[in-house]
């Protein structure tokens, strides 16, 4: 089973990333990767400049060589697997960059992908405002600025409302120990209690 983490940055995705980790036996993975390809992502979100298409294709060519390289075979193998971001990102923030570059960008982004990603069985959007998340994350990022995130938030909301049955929406406003329980019921109810616990 893939699950992924979704949601603005400053929403606490990493942190209940972590917190499944240590309870679940499993692949724990993220985007951007480790790899030479989340390398070259990396550099890209450290450039003010950064052409928004040539980024788009950086993520996308991360996200291709993620999938071959570790979800894929974890799935083949019928294991648990939990990733940080994944292609939803890519369509609300990458779709998001790309506003007035390109005709309904999202459409776009959606359309590079579908011909070979692999979509999750299950999505944690953790649900925060554009105005918390800039508070938490403290605008660490060129993507992390209070417009740019009510843009993301939009595209965020389009691609739930057209796949909703995909999506376990999660407050992350609440108290912490509330935001890993809702995910921890959303993942065994998904799962139907299939999944190996760590002792």
């Amino acid at each position: 089973m893939l699950v992924t983490l979704e949601g603005l940055d400053g929403s606490g995705k990493t942190t209940v990333w972590e917190a499944l980790k240590e309870r679940y036996m499993g692949t724990f993975t993220r985007e951007p990767t480790t790899s030479w390809y989340g390398d070259a992502v990396r550099r890209s979100l450290a450039s003010d400049d950064a052409d928004p298409l040539a980024e788009l294709f950086l993520y996308t060519a991360d996200h291709a060589d993620h999938l071959q390289s570790v979800i894929k075979p974890a799935l083949a193998d019928d294991a648990l697997v939990v990733s940080d971001r994944y292609v939803d990102s890519r369509y609300a923030y990458q779709a998001a960059t790309l506003n007035g570059v390109i005709d309904d960008p999202l459409d776009y982004v959606r359309s590079v992908h579908e011909p070979f990603t692999r979509l999750p069985d299950l999505t944690l959007y953790l649900d925060v405002d554009p105005e918390t998340a800039v508070e938490r994350s403290a605008e660490a990022n060129k993507f992390e600025q209070l417009e740019h995130l009510r843009a993301v938030r939009e595209h965020y909301e389009r691609v739930i409302a057209a796949d909703s049955e995909r999506f376990a929406r999660i407050d992350a406003t609440a108290d912490p120990a509330a935001v890993l329980d809702a995910a921890v019921t959303a993942i065994e109810n998904a799962a139907e209690g299939s999944l190996q616990r760590r002792s």
